[in-house]
């Protein structure tokens, strides 16, 4: 047998021996089909929904960053999931919050994951936190034929840096642009009003208590104004899910944590309903 054909057991030499570092561009040589940006829609008759994830928000303090999504999910002006899953994370001190269409961002965040896992096999050392970013920038601009017919994915990006020793923020729009946002970002149906919440409330010497507490409030505002994005939901005891990134890594907050917050926050809209006011001056 020829050497560029010569396989062990059922996998072919060159999927054992990979020439490049990036998963991404190995699944492009050898399975470019199951990349989310190269599937083939069927033809569709009449009006078509998909599920959604609706708001993202982030926020850096002196010593990492917080990353937090709402748990709704929309089709149309329905209600498609009430607890999904919006935040992921990449590797050990990164997380991705998802929102779009809520299959292909799922789908594109494991392959993200996977993308960082195979550099570090292949390479012996991870990327850094912009290598991270301007992966996952490739990423969505492969996805911009679905984007175009409407199954967009826009992702918020956000790790602690090792060599900066801090906390970043990476945002993008549907063709891979990216943008590095300073302090806080929001995207999503909600980021408009998260964003202009955070805009208010937000400072440079912030605890992580505090931030967390920042986040979890414009997700509240956001679930105020935009009716897709889903608010603290007591009696099902259904609560944004929040993620830390620091110096010791990636870290969710559990049910009781998360709730604790989202709580405190409640009983305080009980007696101010439009939230916490920042100084004139």
């Amino acid at each position: 047998m020829e050497a560029n054909t010569r396989s062990t057991g059922r996998l072919p030499a060159a999927f054992l021996t990979p020439g490049s570092s990036s998963f991404m561009d190995f699944l492009t040589d050898h399975s470019p089909e199951i990349l989310p940006g190269n599937r083939s829609l069927p033809p569709v008759q009449g009006a078509f929904e998909a599920p959604h994830g609706t708001t993202i928000v982030a926020a850096t303090f002196p010593g990492g960053v917080v990353l937090a999504g709402d748990r709704r999910a929309t089709m149309g002006n329905m209600i498609a999931q009430r607890d999904m899953q919006k935040v992921f994370p990449a590797d050990e001190y990164s997380a991705v919050g998802i929102a779009g269409t809520a299959g292909l961002a799922i789908e594109m965040v494991k392959l993200f994951q996977l993308e960082l896992e195979h550099f570090e096999k292949v390479e012996g050392t991870t990327l850094s936190l912009e290598g991270k970013a301007n992966r996952l920038s490739t990423m969505i601009r492969g996805n911009l034929s679905m984007a175009m017919q409407g199954l967009a994915v826009v992702p918020l990006f956000a790790g602690f840096d090792v060599d900066r020793e801090k906390g970043r923020i990476f945002s993008y729009d549907v063709t891979g642009g990216r943008s590095e946002e300073q302090g806080y970002a929001a995207t999503g149906s909600g980021s408009l009003f998260a964003r202009g919440s955070m805009k208010k409330l937000y400072r440079d010497d912030l605890t992580e208590e505090q931030a967390l507490t920042l986040v979890v409030q414009a997700l509240y505002d956001a679930a105020d104004d935009d009716s897709a994005t889903g608010g603290p939901d007591l009696a099902r005891r259904l609560f944004p899910i929040v993620t830390v990134i620091t110096d010791e890594g990636f870290r969710k907050l559990t049910d009781t944590e998360s709730s604790a917050v989202a709580r405190s926050v409640v009983e305080r809209r009980l007696q101010e309903p439009d939230g916490p006011r920042a100084a004139l001056l």
